[in-house]
């Protein structure tokens, strides 16, 4: 029986909604529903409240013709670029080499989002990117971990982040394939949280009659994802000292990179971040920057006409670096913070739900919001970045759309550029 305080509850929040179709449940149904709803955090409908009175504040101000001013600071990150990181190349190897070897490097893939935006309604890493041949997503990003594995003579500890929606479907595909030829008690699965999505009038969306409408909770979520896991535990045991983290998207990156993971140690830097020239100015890429003294990350529609216009002392562009989530972040650093609040962004989707009738809905545009954390949070926590240049036509191959640019055409292009046969 639903309990007078969650009534309570939902009323002063107004979901009441949530429970209309309470009294046809089942039993186990009803048991499943009071746990989706002990489980619910309704704190997002806080979040909710202060960025919908943020942006009421910030549209009352330019209608009073006045500039509403950032208090925040940018200024360029320096990158450590392709040329010094070539003169220092045997040091970072040997560092890196030896970092390996002890098993204080630890791989965590990003991979809980499913291939929709590739007309695949399976996991991401699932998808055939080969022509002539099969050749999935995660087969590729097994292939070139096995290329380190190959170098150091051991294996690197893969952890892999699935979300509720992929999870059964990721592993399943894994164990078929039989881990595409790597070590699977090297490799460890854990479950993404999640996080609801709410209307624009800030009503929790429903995504079955008893089902409250979740997604995956942001990139940023992934440590505090492994913890919940009880996966923190494992890392200590196994000695873990860094962790690469990269997400399932590009199938040219190098993971546990020894030259990027010596480079990292020898900067006695917390964390590091993997970055490529960008094609031009306004290209839709994250730069990595300082951001009142931090480091950070830039999205691109933050860049204005002067940062983009900026030069440094060489006369390249100042904001010239841009991200291809491929980090390493020092453990200790990542436990000091994981309790630490992170910002969370609330993003317009298009959200499936059902209707107050019970009508399952497929909204064509934006619908409402979800809420997510992300990495780049996660660097301006921490008091450095190193910024390790790469060459994007060597490790960036991501695969974003169906057409275009960052498509399965383009990713193919610059597979067969690097002798890969697909």
């Amino acid at each position: 029986m639903l309990g007078a305080e969650m009534i309570e509850k939902l009323k002063e929040y107004g979901q009441e909604h949530l429970i209309q179709y309470y009294d046809e449940y089942s039993e186990e149904q009803k048991k499943n529903f009071e746990r989706q709803l002990l489980e619910l955090d309704f704190s997002y409908l806080d979040v909710y409240e202060q960025k919908m009175a943020k942006r009421k504040r910030e549209n009352q101000e330019e209608t009073k013709d006045c500039v509403s001013v950032s208090e925040d600071v940018y200024e360029p990150l320096l990158a450590m670029k392709i040329e010094e990181i070539e003169k220092n190349a045997a040091a970072f190897d040997e560092a890196g080499i030896e970092a390996l070897k002890q098993y204080k490097v630890g791989a965590v893939l990003l991979a809980g989002g499913q291939g929709t935006r590739l007309g695949f309604d399976k996991p991401k890493g699932m998808f055939n990117i080969g022509v002539t041949k099969e050749l999935y997503i995660f087969e590729r990003i097994i292939s070139n971990l096995l290329e380190v594995v190959k170098k150091t003579e051991c294996p690197v500890p893969l952890f892999i982040m699935t979300s509720e929606i992929n999870d059964a479907d990721t592993r399943s595909f894994f164990k078929e394939k039989n881990y595409f030829g790597y070590d699977e008690k090297y490799v460890f699965f854990f479950v993404q949280s999640m996080a609801p999505s709410v209307s624009y009038d800030g009503k929790f969306y429903m995504a079955a009659k008893d089902q409250i409408s979740l997604s995956p909770n942001g990139n940023g979520g992934w440590f505090s994802s492994m913890v919940k896991s009880g996966l923190l535990a494992k890392i200590e045991a196994m000695g873990i000292e860094w962790l690469n983290v990269f997400s399932v998207d590009n199938v040219l990156q190098k993971i546990a990179d020894p030259r990027f993971v010596g480079a990292t140690i020898l900067s006695g830097h917390p964390s590091s971040a993997k970055v490529v020239r960008k094609a031009s100015p306004d290209e839709r890429v994250g730069v990595m920057c300082k951001k009142n003294g931090k480091p950070s990350i830039v999205e691109y529609y933050e860049l204005t006409d002067t940062m983009m216009n900026e030069k440094d002392s060489e006369g390249e562009p100042a904001y010239n670096y841009g991200v291809i989530l491929n980090y390493m972040f020092r453990v200790k650093e990542l436990i000091a913070i994981n309790g630490n609040t992170m910002t969370t962004h609330m993003v317009e989707k298009k959200i499936p739900y059902i209707d107050e009738n019970g009508v399952q809905v497929s909204p064509q545009e934006p619908n409402g919001y979800k809420f997510e954390t992300l990495i780049l949070d996660m660097i301006n926590m921490l008091d450095d970045c190193l910024v390790y240049e790469v060459d994007r036509k060597r490790e960036f191959a991501p695969v974003k759309n169906k057409e275009g640019v960052d498509s399965i055409d383009t990713a193919r292009e610059l597979l067969q550029y690097n002798g890969v046969e697909i």
